[in-house]
């Protein structure tokens, strides 16, 4: 065998040179995709040729039909494949066509992504928030989700199924071999450019007519122009009066003007005021005067109040609790409606806050001082019951919209106030004393017991230690009930005041209506508290005994069995 040593010789430099570019042709490595020819075809496979390999890769040929390419399916045409081992333990080469077309489609989308153009697709299927896109050009699938399918709310998308369309690449997983996608950002790429041009009709200054409220947030009132523009009017752009929030003016659907005060052509925004179609009415506030009578527009109608308006651009609160005298909670739905002129008194002026307070019930004469004027305390009133609960009545007296108070205790002298309630129902007439009136606290109490006699007044001449005879009425365990002769009011002895030895009191003692002796031991006319003892009256007279039969001996006849022991005792001292 000769071994050539000498390459320096034209021969061997041709050699190395044919060498050399046959082997930078068959460079093939594994994972790589590589052009395969067909050379021959059978009826379940497709054999390729691939210069280099030592023998001819295989395909299934339902495998290629799968993936659309029926017409490639000829002697001659070239195919492109993933190699994936150049040899098995079978000496078999292994490819896949199907794996080349998804790395050659995934390769797309990240060219597409990278270039951020659309590219073109069509929902297959709806999925767990969102939809499933297939790429027409690669066969690829990607995810769709919901909030990305439009610019607004759809309800049914049947009409976009299966429908070739341009989505944007908004989002890219290499590792994972995700893709995600958006069909909002076409439409609103569209958009953006329409808008471009809408807004440059506008400029500083120009006077927008009708145009319609669409929405509220917390820094202001978004207004739709012409269907074809939204614009921003600040919170502090709504009025010169100071305003909370924009629903405090302005009504979903209603229309107003609008004056133009910005234009961004970069963020394609138009700002807008409303206040400024206006002068600024607290310039010449000093106009105004507290305390007169204004007539006033409801723009705005709230739980709270009403919001009204004194001049253009000058919007203030009516609270409901400036609505009425009389009627507590009262809701300004029920007195007036958007439009409605209505007198209010100005009770407030803050120019440096930029706050007008009115009111509308100061228009009116107070009805409690109506009634003070015409009924004062003391007077006798006849009144209807309009009302009641567990513990009072409320009366009306003539028609003036107020009620008077009447507490139950104030109902009778003699029985419980709760059960004299009862007697009570709406619509009956009762006489009654106007007791106590509260005009700042829009309060009337009056009372039915003050109108007849007090038979409290049976004791104006009587005095704590005086007797008084008295029927016994029932006897309990806890005492005797007695009444005073020729009083109507009935009073309880208790047990311990019955007599002066703990055996003696007992109320079994007495069956009743017989009639005993006993002293007031308590007497107080404006609590209108008394308090009546047998036993009181048996110390009194143990007392009487002793100073006036001071012998030993004198006083044995009397019925008391501790005499002797106590004239004992006076002795020693």
């Amino acid at each position: 065998m000769e071994i050539y040593k000498d390459l320096s010789n034209p021969a061997s430099k041709e050699f190395e040179k044919l060498l050399n570019s046959q082997l930078s042709k068959n460079t093939i490595e594994e994972g790589k995709i590589i052009e395969g020819k067909i050379n021959k075809i059978t009826e379940k496979f497709v054999f390729l040729f691939v210069e280099g390999l030592k023998s001819e890769p295989v395909l299934d040929i339902n495998e290629l039909k799968s993936m659309g390419l029926s017409e490639k399916i000829k002697v001659g045409e070239t195919i492109s494949v993933l190699l994936e081992k150049i040899e098995d333990k079978n000496g078999e080469v292994i490819v896949s066509a199907s794996k080349a077309l998804k790395i050659k489609g995934w390769d797309k989308l990240v060219e597409a992504y990278e270039k951020k153009e659309p590219i073109m697709g069509k929902i297959v299927s709806k999925c767990k928030g969102g939809c499933i896109v297939e790429h027409l050009d690669t066969g690829s699938l990607m995810f769709l989700p919901g909030s990305q399918i439009s610019d607004k709310p759809l309800k049914d998308i049947s009409h976009l199924m299966n429908e070739p369309q341009k989505f944007a690449l908004i989002k890219l997983d290499k590792i994972r071999g995700n893709a995600c996608v958006s069909r909002r950002e076409i439409i609103s790429s569209f958009k953006k450019e329409d808008k471009a041009k809408i807004i440059e009709k506008y400029k500083v200054g120009d006077i927008i007519k009708n145009a319609e409220v669409k929405g509220y947030s917390s820094f202001g009132c978004f207004f739709n122009v012409n269907n074809e523009l939204d614009v921003l009017v600040h919170l502090q752009e709504i009025s010169y009066s100071r305003v909370n929030h924009p629903d405090e003016v302005f009504n979903i659907g209603e229309k107003h003007d609008l004056k133009v005060i910005s234009v961004d052509k970069e963020k394609l925004q138009v700002g807008c005021s409303v206040k400024q179609l206006s002068p600024d009415p607290f310039e010449h506030i000093e106009n105004y005067e507290l305390k007169k009578i204004y007539k006033v527009k409801v723009v705005k109608i709230m739980d709270f109040g009403a919001f009204c308006e004194l001049e253009p651009g000058l919007t203030t609160l009516l609270h409901s609790s400036e609505l009425s005298w009389t009627k507590k909670n009262v809701s300004a739905k029920k007195m007036f409606k958007v439009g409605d002129e209505i007198d209010c008194v100005i009770t407030e002026i803050d120019k440096d806050k930029r706050r007008v307070a009115i009111s509308h019930r100061l228009t009116k004469e107070n009805p409690f001082e109506v009634f003070e004027k015409k009924y004062p305390v003391g007077t006798i009133i006849e009144g209807i019951v309009v009302n009641k609960n567990e513990y009072s009545i409320f009366l009306n007296v003539e028609n003036l919209e107020i009620d008077a108070f009447l507490h139950c205790n104030d109902l009778t002298y003699l029985n419980n106030g709760e059960e004299e309630l009862k007697k009570y129902k709406k619509g009956d007439k009762i006489k009654v004393k106007v007791l106590e009136i509260k005009t700042s606290d829009q309060k009337i109490r009056v009372g039915l017991r003050q109108t007849q006699p007090d038979p409290f007044d049976w004791f104006k001449d009587k005095k704590i230690n005086q007797i008084v005879t008295v029927k016994i009425i029932s006897s309990e365990n806890k005492g005797l009930t007695v009444r005073p002769e020729k009083c109507e009011m009935d009073f309880v002895i208790k047990k311990n005041q019955i007599a002066i030895n703990t055996a003696d009191a007992r109320p079994s003692r007495f069956t009743g209506g017989e009639r005993i002796d006993c002293a007031i031991s308590e007497l107080d006319f404006g609590k209108r508290k008394v308090t009546l003892s047998i036993k009181l009256l048996e110390e009194l007279e143990k007392k009487e005994a002793l100073e006036k039969y001071g012998a030993e001996d004198s006083g044995k006849n009397l019925p008391f069995s501790s005499l002797s022991s106590d004239l004992d005792k006076k002795k020693k001292k």
